[in-house]
């Protein structure tokens, strides 16, 4: 069999020994260990892998899960609870073990069918439509079995074109990830500083050394004190005071008009978040929402449209994602909003939130599921830096802020030329020196 331009269904290509297909190794918590290789569950999977903290499988137990393992050339993709995040396993990508929530796509002749056209056709509306189709079949979470799966459709075309594709996108691919790992880089940058200045106080210390602080000038350096002073909180810069949280960030909630009635919804034309938009994001900003209300829907949410710079927090389901809003848009229940008003500033909160999540993911509570309400949010007692210090944190954090904004627009922009790309490529539309031109016009 040579690829011609066809549509194949998956069960054909794994019939035909061109494709397997496989879903994770059923783990018991005992047969986990701190030593090992990952055992890669749903949340290491965001447009790449990201082991921070896994579970890990002992290498010596590896006969058990047979062929779940993970091998370069992979196409990974989230199957169970939050379904559609895809992951390539690479060359240097670390071996793991696949968890239930992951599925995998292994190409057995890598020459014929290549594993990166696989993954990029895997991230295309053909096969995101048909995803979507059967993931909504349980009546429980949202899941996609391997039976499922076999059903599926793919439009495979001839190696070359399936060449021309990888050329194509791979190069866009690889200036998405460098904006993102730049923008990284950024927010670890102002996440130092903010702890050099809020949690270690590294600036008063020097002075209580009789040190001039590191890395500032003479006007910022004064802006600290030279001493420290007990507090709720423990041991807190001189002058600095503690308060509620409460009462020096203005707080709200949202809700959802009903789904029911179209009025609400349509036109549609304001953003209206849930937490699911901050689930996949890969920058802490909010750029779009997945739904839409309209303006009697707005009208319907007690908190309204909220500004520009807004600060979200997820309450609930779970607790403890982050993002300023870089649009006006309306929020669900699901939500604690900061908004740009407050005595604390949104950004400076953001890193606060941070630091301290385990402290706010300590006062929820809930029978279903865990939540922490305003009320429980309010008391939690945050220290309060001069209004002078924070304008200083606040000039050298907004631009950092601001280039990390501009960095994720761009690599949203070129996301969407990619996915626009794909199906022009597949059918022949577009050659290589159009498909150019257009991502030099794009990142112009």
């Amino acid at each position: 069999m040579s690829f011609e331009a066809a549509t194949y269904q998956v069960e054909q290509l794994i019939s035909k020994k061109f494709l397997e297909i496989g879903d994770g190794y059923r783990a018991k918590n005992s047969e986990l260990s701190s030593t090992g290789i990952p055992f890669a569950r749903a949340a290491n999977i965001n447009d790449g892998f990201k082991f921070n903290d896994p579970d890990f499988f002992p290498e010596a137990d590896l006969a058990k899960v047979g062929n779940k393992i993970s091998k370069p050339g992979d196409v990974v993709f989230t199957s169970k609870g939050t379904v559609g995040r895809f992951a390539l396993v690479g060359a240097n990508t670390p071996r793991f073990v696949y968890s239930p929530q992951l599925c995998f796509w292994r190409s057995l002749d890598q020459k014929k069918l290549l594993p990166e056209y696989l993954y990029y056709w895997m991230n295309s509306q053909e096969f995101l439509n048909q995803l979507g189709y059967l993931k909504g079949q349980t009546d429980m979470a949202d899941y996609v079995s391997l039976r499922d799966q076999r059903k599926i459709t793919a439009t495979i075309p001839s190696t070359d074109v399936q060449q021309l594709v990888v050329a194509v996108l791979k190069p866009i691919d690889d200036r998405i990830a460098l904006l993102r790992k730049t923008n990284t880089t950024l927010e670890a940058i102002a996440q130092a500083l903010f702890k050099s200045w809020f949690v270690d106080f590294d600036p008063v210390r020097a002075k209580q050394q009789g040190r001039e602080p590191e890395g500032m000038d003479a006007e910022a350096a004064a802006l600290f004190p030279d001493s420290f002073e007990e507090s709720e909180l423990g041991l807190v810069p001189s002058g600095w005071r503690v308060a509620p949280v409460g009462d020096v960030v203005e707080i709200v909630g949202g809700g959802t008009p009903n789904t029911k009635e179209t009025e609400y919804w349509e036109p549609a034309e304001f953003a209206w978040t849930t937490p699911r938009d901050l689930s996949g994001l890969q920058s802490p900003v909010l750029l779009k929402t997945e739904r839409l209300l309209s303006a009697k829907g707005v009208l319907k949410v007690s908190s309204g449209l909220l500004p520009i710079g807004t600060l979200l927090l997820s309450s609930r389901a779970p607790i403890g994602y982050l993002a300023i809003a870089q649009i006006p848009l309306a929020i669900n229940q699901g939500y604690i909003a900061i908004l740009p008003s407050s005595q604390l500033p949104p950004l400076y909160m953001y890193f606060w939130c941070k630091q301290n999540m385990e402290v706010i993911k300590s006062r929820a509570n809930g029978s279903t599921f865990m939540e922490i309400s305003k009320k429980a949010f309010r008391p939690i007692p945050v220290q309060v830096p001069p209004v002078d210090l924070l304008d200083n944190f606040l000039d050298v954090a907004n631009p950092i802020f601001t280039r990390l904004t501009e960095n994720e627009k761009q690599a949203q922009t070129l996301t969407t030329l990619r996915d626009t790309l794909l199906p022009r490529l597949i059918s022949g539309q577009l050659r290589l020196p159009e498909a150019k031109t257009l991502l030099e016009e794009t990142i112009a």
